[in-house]
């Protein structure tokens, strides 16, 4: 799965989430530094050819839809994500919330819990 950058992971965000749409659908969808239609049916064709998107066309228009999964991209990232930040540690990457005060007391109750059932 080749890595996507800021703004193609912002389209499939929004593809994921309507899960079939019209460039205009997606321009329609994007809030900040709105790209220009030829530019963003060029990003469009990108993650097309990259393998994440795919089309039906409709004479001279194109409707997309997304080929990845949101949960096999999200796979494919936090292990990339823990891989190069975290050394492959788990336990490094709970700890980094922890320590940032992303994670509550609770929250880490709830995780222990999860792991302790599936024992």
């Amino acid at each position: 799965m080749q890595k996507l950058t800021n703004k193609e992971e912002e389209i499939m965000h929004i593809l994921w989430k309507l899960r079939k749409a019209f460039v205009k659908e997606v321009q329609a969808e994007i809030i900040e530094d709105t790209p220009h239609y030829n530019t963003l049916s060029t990003i469009i064709r990108n993650l097309e050819d990259k393998g994440y998107v795919g089309h039906t066309a409709y004479g001279n228009t194109h409707q997309y839809y997304p080929i990845i999964a949101l949960e096999d991209y999200r796979k494919t990232f936090m292990k990339t994500a823990i891989a190069n930040y975290f050394g492959n540690s788990y336990k490094q990457l709970v700890s980094h919330f922890a320590e940032e005060e992303k994670i509550s007391a609770d929250e880490l109750r709830e995780i222990l819990a999860l792991i302790e059932k599936k024992s």
